[in-house]
Formats: structure tokens, sequence, C-alpha cells
């Protein structure tokens, strides 16, 4: 069983959890003045790496608040998980 460091709950089993997206994506400041293209591109493109990727997670069967956490996305491990609106830590999970 995968296990997902929830920063308010701890180690929780990955099926409480909901993927979000990936994180840090800014909203644009006025939409109604982007074109198709743009709109298209803030609604649709996203980066998809192959390695350390922050995405957004929400702890759906727990505490329901929203996180970001790193994950690798070519082993599935969780790296670090953070409060949204903090800085991560420099320091990486060890137990997640």
């Amino acid at each position: 069983m995968l296990l997902i460091k929830c920063p308010w709950c701890g180690n929780r089993a990955e099926s409480e959890f909901n993927y979000g997206g990936e994180a840090g994506i800014a909203r644009p400041a006025n939409p109604d003045t982007l074109t198709d293209a743009e709109w298209a591109d803030y609604l649709f493109m996203r980066k998809n790496p192959k390695g350390l990727h922050q995405e957004q997670w929400n702890h759906a069967q727990g505490c329901r608040r929203w996180f970001n956490a790193e994950r690798d996305t070519v082993t599935y491990r969780f790296t670090r998980t953070w409060r949204i609106g903090e800085a991560p830590s420099s320091t990486r999970d060890v137990d997640s």
C-alpha cells in the first residue's frame, strides 16, 4: 500500500486522497483579456515531467484539506509534502 503524508494527519493510505493537478499554476490576473490560445494554455498545458514533480492533493477521506506534494513520476514515491501557502522544507520526508 502506498502511504501519503498529510501535513495535518500524518501518513495515510493513498485511497484517502484525490489528485488535484500540478502545483503552482497561477490564475491569470485578467482572464477576460486572454486570447483563446492563451486561455487553452492556462487550462490544459502542463509540464508532465519524468522525475520530481510538484502537485496538489486533497485528503478527501480525512481532514479534507488541500496540500502540496513532491512526487517522483517514475517511481511514484512521494518525497515531501507541505501546506499550501507555506514554503516546502529543504529536507525530504523520509517516512512517506
